[in-house]
């Protein structure tokens, strides 16, 4: 897919959030280990889920048994990550980030330390998409290379992701739960504003009262440039 096409460079972009999985029973990702940015918004995902019912077929009952009611499953996302570094042949930066994904399904060094093994947790997340925001677990990545520099290394590729969700807290329940899942810190540059901030980041430039509180703004009209602003959590924004 070449530059441009599908869901293109938006003004709000898509994420991976990867986090060290808790320790103990916790169902809070641990600290986070990288933001994964999207290059190109995906131009389409796919989320399913699924009820499971068993039926006990008797002799008695020439139409069929009553279905009953077992539990539902959790949700599953399919999703495709796009990487294009072919205006810079020469670096490894599509390399480095498949090497990123892919490490989404191996065991991270702290949580072998703890004495339990596993994978990072990760949080997906694009703007106001509430439906496809939960805790995960990567199932699968599949990467496929399709463009190479002259010395060999790939400046292009597709990434299949299986995310399958891990249940956690209700909601409501937890207060807290959420803000690890989503929390960055953004660097003021010249022409930022809190309203253009919240709309890049949440998809709503009115949730910028958020951003003001959660750094002890009262002024919103002065951002000083090189000043850090932790950016709230999706999650608790919505709320």
């Amino acid at each position: 897919m070449p530059k441009g096409k599908g869901a293109g460079k938006s003004l709000v972009r898509a994420s991976l959030a990867i986090h060290e999985p808790p320790v103990g029973i916790s169902t809070t990702p641990g600290s986070l280990m990288k933001s994964f940015d999207f290059d190109f918004n995906p131009a389409q995902l796919t989320i399913g889920r699924r009820a499971t019912w068993t039926v006990t077929p008797t002799a008695s009952n020439r139409d069929g048994a009553q279905p009953e009611f077992i539990g539902s499953e959790s949700r599953e996302m399919s999703v495709e990550i796009f990487l294009d570094s072919s205006d810079q042949p020469t670096s490894d930066t599509v390399m480095k980030k498949v090497k990123s994904l892919l490490d989404c399904c191996a065991v991270t060094a702290r949580s072998k330390d703890a004495d339990q093994p596993s994978p990072p947790w990760v949080v997906f997340q694009w703007g106001s998409f509430k439906t496809a925001r939960f805790t995960a677990y990567v199932g699968s990545v599949d990467a496929s290379y399709t463009l190479f520099g002259t010395s060999g290394v790939p400046i292009r590729a597709a990434c299949q992701l299986r995310l399958h969700e891990i249940p956690g807290d209700p909601e409501g329940q937890n207060p807290t739960s959420g803000a690890l899942t989503a929390q960055r810190v953004h660097r003021v540059v010249a022409g930022d504003s809190l309203q253009s901030l919240a709309w890049r980041e949440y998809g709503d430039a009115t949730v910028w009262r958020a951003i003001a509180e959660a750094n002890g703004i009262d002024d919103p009209s002065t951002l000083a440039s090189g000043a850090e602003l932790v950016l709230p959590a999706a999650q608790e924004v919505g709320r």
